[in-house]
Formats: structure tokens, C-alpha cells, sequence
């Protein structure tokens, strides 16, 4: 092949020469993956995602601590929603009296989807009971004062104005609120009291 011209010789030198390198180059590039492990060890720990589902208890919403729970949580949010829509700021106390309302009612939202999810019995190492408990009777003792204050700042509205009718009614079911987690309270210590006495 290299006598014939140099025009034929280079064309069929490509040729064979990219037959005699391909092949042989095949059986080298399997032989490395071949070689490669399939399957990377992580250094990460593996968890269990299968068994992490949620479960919700149909019977929570059902006996006295669920709706209670569900009165506290529509009691509060009636309370700040009617200060919400007036002229609330122009007074510190009823600013005092938005943000209990507002953060006992997003706390009473998390509590309450704790135990509606059974997050609770998950998690042992927490005392659901007396954290329930301490919540319940801290909650009690700020809705009085703030239903107190709120019922103060009612008689410096004028009667039958816009703001009167709100803090009114806000200032009822701030007094029903108190009265929810009062109950919720009592409950939280009938079980705290009976898990004292079995342990």
C-alpha cells in the first residue's frame, strides 16, 4: 500500500488504521467499567423514610381536649381578627393584646396539629403532659389580663362607634378563651396527676 500514489495510500491508511484501533479499544473500555464498582458506599447514615408517615387520630377531634383545643383556636383567632380591624395601634395595650392573642393562637395551631398527627407518643424524650400543662395554665393567666385590658380600653371607645362594637365582642371572646384554656388546663392536671401517681 505505501508504493501505490500517495493520493490512494492515505485514504486507505485512515481506513485501516481506524478498523485496527477501534476494535481492539472496545474490549479496553469495558474492561475499566468493568473493573468500576457499581454501587458507591456513602459515608452519610441511611434513615428509614418508609415508616415516618404520619397518622392521624379521627377520634382526637372527637373527645373534650380536641375541642377544646379547636375552641381556643377559633376563639383567639376571633379576638385578634375584630382588634385587627380597627384602629388598635393608637393604644399600647390593645398592641399588648394583638400580640398574646396572635401568639397563643399560632402556638395553640402547632399543639394542636402535634397531637392531631400523634407527633406526641413519637417523641417520648418530651413531657407532652406537663408541657401541655404549663402552656394551658400560662395561656389561661395571659387571656385574663388581656381580656381584662381589653375590657378596659372598651370604655374608651365612644358607644356604638365602629371600634366600641369590636373591642366589645373581641373582649367576650377573650373572656371565652380564658375560659377554654382554664379547661384544657384542668384536664392537662387530671392527667398530669395520674401520670405522677402510676409512676
Amino acid at each position: 500500500m505505501l508504493d501505490s500514489g500517495a493520493g490512494t495510500a492515505l485514504p486507505v491508511l485512515r481506513q485501516h488504521s481506524w478498523e485496527k484501533f477501534t476494535v481492539p479499544l472496545r474490549p479496553c473500555i469495558m474492561d475499566r467499567t468493568a473493573a468500576a464498582p457499581t454501587r458507591r458506599v456513602s459515608s452519610l447514615p441511611q434513615f428509614n423514610i418508609s415508616t415516618s408517615t404520619l397518622a392521624f387520630d379521627q377520634h382526637f377531634t372527637t373527645n373534650a381536649k380536641g375541642i377544646l383545643l379547636l375552641a381556643e383556636i377559633l376563639t383567639g383567632m376571633l379576638v385578634w381578627i375584630l382588634i385587627g380591624g380597627t384602629d388598635y395601634f393608637r393604644l399600647s395595650t390593645l398592641c399588648w393584646v394583638m400580640f398574646v392573642s396572635i401568639l397563643l393562637w399560632i402556638l395553640t395551631i402547632c399543639l394542636f396539629i402535634i397531637y392531631l398527627t400523634g407527633v406526641h407518643s413519637r417523641i417520648p424524650q418530651i413531657p407532652w403532659t406537663t408541657l401541655s400543662l404549663c402552656f394551658n395554665c400560662a395561656a389561661a393567666a395571659l387571656y385574663l389580663v388581656t381580656a381584662v385590658v381589653e375590657a378596659f380600653c372598651v370604655g374608651q371607645a365612644t358607644r356604638g362607634r365602629h371600634n366600641y362594637n369590636c373591642w366589645a365582642a373581641s373582649a367576650f371572646f377573650a373572656f371565652l378563651a380564658t375560659l377554654c384554656y382554664a379547661g384544657s388546663g384542668y384536664l392537662s392536671y387530671r392527667l398530669w396527676k395520674t401520670t405522677e401517681e402510676e409512676q
